[in-house]
Formats: structure tokens, C-alpha cells, sequence
């Protein structure tokens, strides 16, 4: 596998070159340049099998690396899968509309979340009150936000008030974000923010005294794709939990570890290897597994705690994000973007497919719903 990545790696370059054709010297000279940045990721992702340890010194440090790896390959990303930056639900192992699978991880999720297969998702749930609220709990550029809205928009009809607060580390992702919405006539519905996750609470609720610490104000509190980014879980769900008002739902999608069977005390030194390589180029902390939120939500005392493995309706995604990294033109410009940052991400999804191919890699989606008062 790991020559097999390498050659591939280093013959897309070749071609990358070969097609340019007749550029000026000063550009084959930044290309030039960028062979010794692209090799050095390799060395990174790649790296030595001796040890498996983080390589974050402080979760400060985890989180400036965090903003910065989104800060500057959102850019990237929106040119080439536009404002979804997720996995997306393909129905089918032939289903091969990358941009409708995207939007139909934010649908299933939702519908998968409610209990309702067909029909309105809030209109047919337990009874919302105006104005619906919810919290994107690492936005990106505001994609499931928008989605949202639009929903509940459509559902509750125009006299609804909609209240979306989406949070990220990422300025650029959060300016973005903003852009977006505007040009999607919903700057009056959703608001985005710089934030962190792990404090989110101390910004978001009411500073009243009278406030009591279980009430929260968010009817949904969403989370796609940013738990595994998260340093401590515990204190991740707790945000969850707090944030949350009470009668409202929970959803987190999120990359974990498989389940250990009985037997184990810990995954193999193999796949603890595989998942720091992914961890390194992806800013992550240690993973776990999916029933780790189980237990944590329980913990908190939530209701209609769910959890089910969507692994196999992702499959057919880091295939797709490896062939669209390999084309001439994106690998091009990630070669030029003058950031090893973007090239270990790009080369890091062959270690997230190859985690999924091995069953060490789950694709899971957790749910439950905070107690009324």
C-alpha cells in the first residue's frame, strides 16, 4: 500500500508538469520549489512505525492548528466539492452524484435523527415553538446552516422565526460562511461566529442570573463532522448537553474508531499507527468509539440516545476525493498554494480509505434528546 501511495503520488506530479506545456521559468521554478514541500509531507504522513504518540503539545496548540488547516484549504475545497464540507449518503454503491449525497447526509441525518422517513422532519415531530432555534457546532461555511433554515422555513412556513447559530474556528470559514448567506437572502435567520466548541456555552447563553445552568435555548444542536476534532469528549457532550434546551435534540455525526471487542484493552499498535498518520495531517485528537457517546450522553441523563453506523453509505466518498485531489488542475494548485498543510491533508485521504477499507475507520451518527424540565 505504501508504495503503491507513493508511486501514485509521484506519477500525478509527473503528469501535473508534463501538461502544463510551456510555462515561464519563474513558474516552473514555484513548482520546483514545491516538490521539496510535497516530499516532506510525505515523510509526515508516511512516517516512522516506532512510536504512537500525539504530536499536539496542549490542545491550544491543537486548536491553532485546527484554524489554521481550514483557514487555508477551505478555499480549495469550496472550488472543487463547493460549500458541503462533509461526507456525503450514497444510497447505492453506483450512486454517483457527489453534490446530491452531500445534501442527503444533512436530509437522512435529520429524518434518521426525527424517527420520520417521509413527510416534513419538524412539522411532524413533537411540537416546535416559534422561534426555532438551533447551533451548527463547527459550521465550516455555513452549508448545513443554510440547509436548515431552508427547511424549517419550508415546513413552518414564512410566519416561522428561525434563530441559526453556526461556531467555528476558522475566520476564514466563518467570513465565508457569512458571504454565503448573504447572497442566500438568510443573513436575517442565521448568524455565524469565531468560537470554540469546548467554551461555546460562556458565549452563547444568557448571562442572567436567573438562568439556571440546565436550560438551554437550542431546540436542534448540530454537530456534523466536528466531535473528532474535539480533545475531550466528555467535556464536548457536556457542551452539547448545556447549550441544548430542554425537549431539544441532539445529532452528532462523527468519525470513530470501531468497537473493541470483549477481548481487547485498546486497538492494535497497527491501527493506533494508521489513525496518528490521519491525526497529523487533520489536526485530531485520540479517537473513540461510537458507543463512547452512548455512554457519555446517558451520563448526562438524555433521552432516545441512538447510534447506528453509516459506513457503508460513505464508502464511495474517498475514492471521489482522491480522484478529484489527483486531477491535474487541483493538484496543480495545491502544489502551488505554498502550504505543506494542504498536501498532508490531500495525501492523508489514502490513510482514511485505506481505515475504512480495514474496518478500523466507522462513519457514525448518535442522537438523543435533553428532558423537559
Amino acid at each position: 500500500m505504501r508504495r503503491f501511495s507513493l508511486l501514485v503520488a509521484s506519477l500525478s506530479i509527473i503528469v501535473t508538469l508534463t501538461t502544463v506545456g510551456s510555462v515561464s521559468i519563474g513558474f516552473r521554478d514555484k513548482i520546483s520549489n514545491r516538490f521539496g514541500s510535497f516530499f516532506r509531507s510525505l515523510k509526515n504522513v508516511f512516517g516512522s512505525n516506532k512510536k504512537v504518540e500525539s504530536s499536539f503539545k496542549s490542545d491550544d496548540e491543537l486548536k491553532a492548528g485546527i484554524a489554521d488547516f481550514y483557514d487555508k484549504s477551505s478555499g480549495i475545497w469550496l472550488d472543487v466539492w463547493g460549500d458541503d464540507m462533509h461526507h456525503g449518503y450514497y444510497p447505492t454503491p453506483t450512486f454517483n452524484d457527489h453534490k446530491a449525497a452531500q445534501l442527503l447526509m444533512i436530509e437522512n441525518s435529520l429524518r434518521w435523527a426525527y424517527g420520520i422517513e417521509k413527510g416534513g422532519i419538524f412539522n411532524a415531530s413533537a411540537r416546535i415553538e416559534s422561534p426555532f432555534q438551533f447551533v451548527d457546532v463547527g459550521c465550516g461555511v455555513g452549508g448545513s446552516s443554510r440547509y436548515i433554515a431552508r427547511k424549517v422555513r419550508s415546513e413552518l412556513g414564512d410566519v416561522a422565526t428561525i434563530k441559526g447559530q453556526g461556531i467555528s474556528l476558522s475566520p476564514v470559514q466563518i467570513q465565508r460562511a457569512k458571504e454565503f448567506t448573504a447572497a442566500a437572502n438568510l443573513s436575517d435567520s442565521l448568524q455565524f461566529d469565531v468560537l470554540d466548541a469546548m467554551t461555546m456555552h460562556t458565549t452563547l447563553l444568557p448571562k442572567s442570573p436567573e438562568a439556571a445552568p440546565s436550560s438551554g435555548i437550542y431546540n436542534l444542536t448540530w454537530s456534523m463532522e466536528s466531535g473528532e476534532h474535539m480533545p475531550d469528549k466528555q467535556a464536548f457532550v457536556g457542551e452539547l448537553v448545556r447549550v441544548t434546551a430542554p425537549g431539544g435534540r441532539i445529532i452528532v455525526v462523527t468519525w470513530c474508531h470501531r468497537e473493541l471487542k470483549p477481548e481487547e484493552a485498546s486497538l492494535s499498535l497497527k491501527e493506533q499507527r494508521l489513525l496518528k498518520r490521519i491525526n497529523d495531517a487533520y489536526f485530531l485528537p485520540d479517537w473513540c468509539a461510537g458507543s463512547r457517546y452512548e455512554e457519555l450522553l446517558r451520563a448526562q441523563g438524555l433521552q432516545d440516545v441512538r447510534k447506528a453506523d453509516w459506513s457503508q453509505f460513505v464508502a464511495p466518498f474517498w475514492p471521489a476525493v482522491l480522484r478529484s485531489a489527483l486531477r491535474p488542475r487541483n493538484l496543480l494548485r495545491m502544489l502551488t498554494a505554498g502550504s505543506s498543510t494542504i498536501l498532508k491533508g490531500a495525501i492523508a485521504g489514502l490513510w482514511m480509505l485505506r481505515g475504512f477499507q480495514k474496518g478500523l475507520v466507522k462513519f457514525v451518527i448518535i442522537t438523543a434528546v435533553k428532558p423537559q424540565l
